[in-house]
């Protein structure tokens, strides 16, 4: 089973009415299944701020999170989804990171 796979298993547990989990690793220099963008739209994340709703998908993850290097969460309520209808587009990677000299 890919890692996408495991994720979008995991994430289940949120309830979600929409979800896609994009890899993103062919964006970036780390390699192979690294880097995912998820986008979860769940009535579990109402009345909840963006750190609340991201540490429901870290905790519906669980040991998963230390098995890739990068994660980018757009969590929505149907609500919002549905005012909003898209996630915005991922950045390009520069390489590397900040601390790379």
């Amino acid at each position: 089973m890919s890692m996408r796979d495991r994720i979008l298993t995991a994430l289940q547990a949120l309830d979600p009415q929409h979800l896609d989990v994009l890899d993103e690793s062919h964006m970036h220099s780390r390699g192979l299944e690294t880097h995912y963008k998820a986008v979860i739209v769940s009535p579990v994340f109402a009345g909840l701020n963006a750190v609340k709703r991201h540490q429901k998908v870290y905790g519906s993850l669980g040991e998963l999170m230390g098995q890739f290097h990068a994660l980018a969460l757009h969590t929505y309520t149907p609500e919002e989804w549905a005012e909003q209808g898209a996630a915005p587009d991922s950045p390009t990677c520069r390489g590397g990171s900040k601390h790379d000299h």
